[in-house]
């Protein structure tokens, strides 16, 4: 009689079962210490070491493909760096959590199990093979977060933030789930090659049920990486929470989100080619909400003198750069092209991840007291004032924007050239022309640091592993960018090879 838990099983979550046993370390300390907080130095290094530890186990199970608990969860090149990226962006908002004026040592190992319990429902999420676990990966994930944006020290736009991202977010959830009732009601199953095999004859017969199902779904995705329509909650959680967490919500969030995404969307069936978007109403909906967020996300960034605000509108325009990744990686004809699509998108978000937590870590350190938010124009004459941190941040804007020979350019370049391998040109013109207009935004602080003197002191946190953030963001964005083809090269070959 075969166990209902199988050793292959345990190792594939070893990761998982690392972060819960590092997490419940500094919880334990304090509980048998008389609810005394341990010292916040005590608590960042176990849920470090805990990061380091997952990784480390992630890195060395990585391998040949392999299923656990019944196929429901996969183990593949997409697990692996998906999540390196989020295990990464947790590694370093640990790390401003812990310079930060706005965490409160009372409640820091709260703080961190918080972080890390959320890891786990993103590892979860990315390692999902059945729709079922995704929304259990999705909720464990979102649970942690509404608490950790209610933690902040700033009590009115915290909890505003904290309340409305609830109240969406469990909106979205029903949304998904119902929309998951409906995939199995037409289909007789939640896994999703299953689902996959089953997409075409469903789409023969425009099965109704089928449509509105996965339309659900869809747009329960959505809203976790903020596409238009569904974005409308980003910059005011953005702006209402702590830096460091709202840091880690925009690169590790996006990144398990949407590695969820592109398993739905890059199941083939038995022909070999990607069914889901061989429907035009699909394709069409997907491409217009793509447009949409790049057009609206730069737009509106346009309009804000709030950074943390310019920012959350840039998520939602580079979600609408990804989401053309997406498209381009389940319109594929031949499952190679869908991987290597699906490649470009990985390298994007591992771009994007460098270059976000870099312009955070410069915000948490000119952040001037609890519930002050940086404008751009406190940025003026930074250059003469601290050079250093002027041109790390100049180069990180310069990246977004996708100036040669950063890594935003290398990574934008090969995702609308992925695009227009799949002859999707109008999604490619439409991401090119919005990346233009995004320039404006980006070199409004550049302007402001060298352009713009100002008599008023600059004032400046102190925090080491916060400035070391930043300076390895953008040290990283040039390495990375001019060794940007043998990088994708490798993740190519690794992706390739594991899935």
């Amino acid at each position: 009689m075969n166990p209902l838990i199988s050793l292959k099983d345990m190792l594939v979550i070893a990761p998982m079962a690392a972060l819960l046993l590092f997490s419940l370390i500094p919880i334990l300390i304090k509980v048998f210490n008389g609810n005394r907080e341990p010292k916040p130095f005590v608590t960042v290094v176990y849920s470090l070491l805990g990061v380091i530890v997952a990784a480390g186990l992630t890195m060395s199970l990585a391998g040949m493909k392999q299923t656990a608990f019944s196929d429901s969860i996969v183990f593949d090149g997409l697990a692996v760096w998906g999540s390196l990226l989020v295990l990464i962006s947790a590694g370093f908002s640990l790390m401003l959590a812990y310079d930060h004026i706005e965490t409160d040592s009372r409640q820091f190992s709260e703080q961190c199990f918080l972080v890390l319990g959320s890891i786990i429902g993103m590892l979860t999420l990315i390692m999902s093979n059945d729709l079922i676990v995704s929304f259990l990966g999705i909720e464990f994930m979102s649970l942690c977060l509404y608490i950790l944006v209610a933690m902040s020290r700033e009590h009115t736009l915290s909890k505003e933030a904290s309340f409305k991202y609830f109240v969406l977010g469990s909106f979205a959830s029903a949304v998904f789930l119902y929309g998951i009732s409906l995939l199995y009601g037409t289909v007789g199953s939640t896994q999703l090659p299953i689902v996959a095999s089953k997409v075409a004859e469903l789409l023969a017969n425009h099965n109704q049920l089928f449509y509105i199902g996965m339309a659900m779904v869809i747009m329960g995705f959505a809203f976790k990486v903020s596409i238009f329509p569904f974005h409308a909650w980003t910059p005011d959680v953005y702006q209402g929470s702590s830096t460091p967490t709202t840091a880690f919500m925009a690169t590790a969030v996006k990144a398990a989100t949407f590695i969820a995404i592109l398993r739905l969307f890059q199941h083939a069936d038995p022909t070999g080619r990607s069914s889901f978007l061989t429907e035009p109403k699909f394709l069409a909906a997907l491409s217009w909400l793509a447009v949409l967020s790049m057009l609206v996300g730069n737009v509106a960034a346009i309009m804000q003198n709030n950074f943390k605000r310019i920012l959350a509108y840039s998520s939602i325009a580079h979600s609408g750069y990804l989401l053309v990744g997406v498209i381009a990686a389940g319109f594929a004809e031949r499952i190679e092209s869908s991987l290597a699509a699906s490649t470009v998108v990985l390298f994007y978000l591992f771009s994007y991840t460098i270059m976000t937590l870099g312009a955070f870590s410069l915000v948490a350190i000119m952040e001037k007291q609890v519930g002050h938010s940086l404008t751009v124009d406190d940025l003026k004459g930074l250059a003469w004032k601290n050079p250093v941190l002027a041109g790390a941040l100049a180069i990180i804007l310069f990246s977004l924007a996708g100036v040669p020979p950063t890594i935003g350019f290398f990574a934008k370049f090969s995702l609308f050239g992925a695009a227009i391998e799949q002859n999707l040109y109008w999604l490619a013109f439409w991401g090119v022309m919005t990346s233009v207009v995004s320039v404006y935004y980006y070199l409004r602080p550049v302007v402001a640091m060298y352009m713009t003197e100002t008599d008023e002191r600059i004032e400046l946190n102190r925090g080491a592993l916060t400035r070391m953030t930043l300076v390895l963001s953008a040290i990283a964005i040039l390495v990375f960018g001019l060794a940007a083809s043998p990088v994708l090269e490798f993740v190519s070959e690794t992706v390739l090879n594991r899935l």
